[in-house]
């Protein structure tokens, strides 16, 4: 020990210690006894077996460690030394006065700690223990002090995981103000008095018995505010305030008085206010309605307590299956992940791609035999951290062995010890960071779109699987492995034909992995209510047993796939057989083949009329067995003429129109508008030649170029500030977009739609959550693309294909008003049985959302059982 001494580090707070986690495995000081073992040089943590994994300098054939071991055991605050009862909470918070009891206030940790001599032994793969000996306040003395510096410095370190950790939260801190409304609130002498008898109380419009609101004004009844999901109450008293010309603002909850004043839920709903408010003369108000407060005994909930009530219980209606008594699991491919504050969109998808839904790819990352026996693993401590291979191997090991899994909680409804007990709990903190860290979304702690990180997701692991070297190889040693996205990769072809003259043209889009689809509303149907899956959950509140759930259309799964292979006819479509003359063209999409596993997103949400994405109010019908057969194309048939095969340079001159080919008349309506005539001809070229409110769009941007009134070069086409656009976007897209946002360049909303694969809903989306700095965001992007193309390309080979029939093996649901809120909950189907994955929580499912899906995940009928050989 005192030999290697001169090697020890102290770790300064910029320094990167894992103390809390093994880089290779989610063991923790809290796992085993053993706990894990953190270099005193180099400052990574691991557990015992792979301290020295992947070692190529033999002069550091031995090392000293500190190990950290640490237990929970719970507080002795009672009287005797007893634990002292939960107190149930008030109060809209963790870890505050009044909320939920933070694990630190239920529960004392026990640590203790141990310098370690660890040597390499007879092989790399089986460090031995050469001496270990306490490290506590006595020997601290006799150890050598640089040990001893190394190791406090390593313990009392922030760690890793802290920056990501809150431990305390509270949304509800701010006192509620005194309405301004109170004091000179208007009084209607009508002689209305409320009945003392609860079950008289009703909503004046709608009949209604629960949540219920009394007008202060003039004694009306109403119904609670309507959610925007359709839920809550019948909205009776907001609707009776503006029918009484707003005059009336404040209300209170009936069944939240009591001799308490204070305890009432009170409202106003003057707009000015428009929140929970504290009304001083409530009782006096009360009186005057016949209301005596002495005596009267609370009944409902206030409307805290339901929000507290909704924190507790993650009770999230028909997604979450609330009202269902569900049976928790663990084992196998059963474990949950902890959210690491809004990572639920990422926690669904690693569970849809790593917990073995998709057994190619647990086959490559997870394991049969131990959390430590991937190949993947097998690289140093120092760089595993950042190894998006050894990380994904990490996540996937820990979820298809079940190693960490904790005992099987009593209910999945009431919180458990042990599902907070950080021995059995997954925290995937470096799994994001290795995956987000250079990506301006998801490095971030903000909700996200789970379709987006799906894809992105599955880029960086191709990239990733390609320059693995020898790490990753096919099976035969021949070559580079099949990258993952394989998996889900399919072609589409696009029939087009001439209506000039009937010529056909066939193309093929470049691999996909995502199949996006758009909802028909125009085909959907009104839900018969007396299907069971279709009629509303009870809630735990015996006074909404009788309610139903809110109709909504229907649109079927078979509706939306010929919405998007149906015939669409393009208008302005540039034919080079007939000399590059424009005529009409009609187009369909077919697929070229169909991938093993296919994902499908729903684009569920749409741009209103206010131009912010609103979520569509359907429930889409989709059996769990499809066939596609219909939708496969058939490429040339014969007796079709074919338009000839086109020179090389053509198709940019079909998406760029040449100077010979701008519209005259549209020329001259842009000269008339005082602008010079080069600069006219450079907007109508970039426009496509002839949509002059386009190019007056682009005239307004591009005025101040410097090449603006410059001639342009004979033949040529928009100059070099004319940002030619990508051949993958829609320039309509993007131009009706510029028109409708009315505060974003062309430019900006091009890279937006872009990044998300031409959808123009989430594209707007993604530019107005980045307007605080959307030029770095769009600078993050192309470099994230420019570093795409200069990667190393995926070799070319033949896509898979099969014969159409597919089964639904996993869903990915929403709840929120957006993609980037809300709440993301996955539902995978386990031996048979649909299982719900709900961050942490893991439970055998009675009623699979599978209506309210956002992302469907098929398997293709005859792998089933047959995973890829080179997987």
């Amino acid at each position: 020990i005192t030999n290697l001494a001169a090697k020890c580090r102290i770790a300064t707070p910029h320094d990167v210690v894992t103390n809390s986690e093994c880089v290779y495995t989610f063991h923790s000081p809290f796992t085993t006894d053993k706990g894990i073992v953190v270099n005193l040089t180099t400052f990574v943590g691991t557990v015992d077996e792979l301290a020295f994994m992947n070692n190529d300098d033999a002069s550091d054939s031995s090392a000293l460690f500190v190990r950290i071991c640490k237990k929970r055991v719970p507080k002795e605050n009672g009287v005797d030394g007893k634990s002292e009862p939960e107190k149930n909470a008030v109060k809209l918070g963790v870890g505050v006065e009044g909320g939920f009891q933070s694990d630190q206030e239920k529960y004392d940790t026990i640590s203790t700690y141990s310098i370690v001599l660890m040597g390499e032994g007879a092989s790399n793969d089986t460090p031995q223990v050469i001496h270990e000996m306490p490290f506590d306040a006595e020997s601290k003395t006799s150890s050598p002090m640089l040990v001893s510096q190394s190791a406090d410095a390593i313990i009392h370190h922030a760690g890793l995981a802290v920056k990501q950790d809150l431990t305390a939260w509270e949304l509800d801190d701010e006192p509620k103000p005194v309405s301004k409304y109170a004091e000179s609130l208007p009084f209607v002498g009508n002689g209305v008095k409320v009945s003392p008898n609860p079950s008289d109380w009703k909503c004046e419009k709608s009949g209604d018995k629960e949540n219920l609101w009394l007008n202060l004004s003039d004694g009306f009844i109403g119904g609670g505010r309507k959610n925007w999901d359709g839920s809550g109450g019948s909205n009776g008293a907001l609707d009776h305030f503006t029918e009484a010309g707003e005059k009336y603002p404040l209300v209170v909850k009936l069944g939240t008085i009591t001799e308490d004043i204070s305890t009432a839920d009170c409202y106003s709903y003057a707009k000015d206010e428009d929140g929970p408010v504290e009304i001083p003369n409530l009782k006096e108000l009360l009186e005057m309605r016949g209301i005596m407060v002495a005596g009267m005994q609370k009944t409902v909930k206030s409307t805290a307590e339901l929000e507290v009530e909704l924190n507790a219980t993650y009770a999230f209606d028909a997604i979450t299956e609330k009202g269902a008594h569900l049976i928790p699991v663990a084992g196998s491919g059963l474990h949950g992940l902890q959210n690491l504050g809004n990572s639920c969109y990422m926690n669904s998808c690693v569970q849809m791609l790593f917990s073995g839904t998709v057994p190619e790819i647990s086959s490559r990352y997870g394991t049969k035999d131990g959390v430590t026996s991937n190949s993947l693993l097998k690289i140093s401590p120092t760089k595993a951290p950042d190894d998006l291979l050894c990380q994904a191997s990490k996540i996937s090991c820990a979820l298809t062995s079940g190693a960490f899994c904790g005992p099987v909680p009593k209910s999945a409804e009431v919180s458990d010890p042990s599902t907070s007990d950080p021995k059995y709990r997954l925290a995937p903190r470096m799994f994001k960071h290795v995956v987000g860290h250079d990506h301006v979304d998801f490095r971030t702690g903000q909700q996200q779109d789970a379709a987006q990180y799906f894809s992105y997701l599955l880029e960086k692991l191709d990239r990733a699987e390609l320059g693995a070297g020898g790490r990753l190889q096919r099976k035969d040693g021949s070559g580079p492995p099949l990258v993952s996205s394989y998996l889900f990769s399919y072609k589409t072809e696009s029939r087009l034909v001439c209506e000039a003259d009937n010529m056909i043209k066939y193309t093929e889009s470049p691999p996909e992995s995502m199949l996006s689809l758009r909802i028909p509303m125009s085909k959907s149907q009104l839900p018969d209510t007396s299907m069971p899956d279709l009629k509303r959950q009870k809630s735990a509140d015996p006074g909404d047993d009788d309610k139903e759930k809110k109709e909504v259309p229907t649109v079927t799964f078979d509706a939306c796939l010929h919405e998007w292979s149906a015939l669409n006819t393009i208008d302005d479509y540039r034919w080079p057989h007939l000399q590059k003359s424009i005529s009409p063209a009609t187009s369909q999409t077919r697929f070229v083949n169909f991938p093993r596993y296919l994902l499908v997103h729903m684009q569920r949400y749409e741009l209103g009329e206010d131009w912010q994405p609103h979520k569509i109010e359907v429930d889409i019908d989709v059996p769990e067995e499809i066939s596609l057969e219909k939708f496969k194309g058939t490429g040339p048939q014969e007796g079709e003429k074919l338009v000839p095969d086109e020179e090389e340079g053509t198709e940019e001159a079909n998406t760029a129109p040449s100077v010979s080919s701008v519209d005259e008349g549209a020329l001259g309506q842009l000269m008339d508008m005082g602008f010079n005539m080069n600069g006219c001809k450079r907007a109508l070229i970039a426009v496509g030649g002839s949509n002059v409110e386009a190019a007056m769009n682009w005239v307004f941007e591009h005025n101040a170029d410097p090449d603006f009134n410059d001639p342009i070069p004979e033949g040529g086409t928009a100059s070099s500030a004319a940002a030619p656009s990508d051949s993958d976007v829609d320039e309509s897209v993007v131009m009706s977009l510029v028109e409708n946002l009315g505060c974003f360049t062309a430019d900006q909303v091009r890279a937006a739609v872009k990044h998300c694969s031409g959808a123009a809903d989430r594209a707007a989306d993604w530019l107005f959550s980045h307007m605080d700095d959307l030029d770095g965001a769009i600078a993050a992007l192309e470099n994230n693309a420019a570093a795409a193309e200069n990667s190393e390309p995926k070799p070319t080979m033949m896509l898979e294909d099969g014969d159409g029939k597919y089964n639904l093996v996993g869903l990915i649901s929403h709840i929120g008003k957006n993609t980037g809120s809300g709440h993301y909950v996955a539902h995978l189907k386990k031996n048979g049985k649909w299982v719900i994955f709900n961050d942490e929580k893991v439970a055998l499912s009675e009623h699979p959302p599978i209506r309210h899906a956002y992302m469907y995940l098929f398997q293709r009928s005859d792998t089933v059982g047959s995973p890829h050989i080179e997987f």
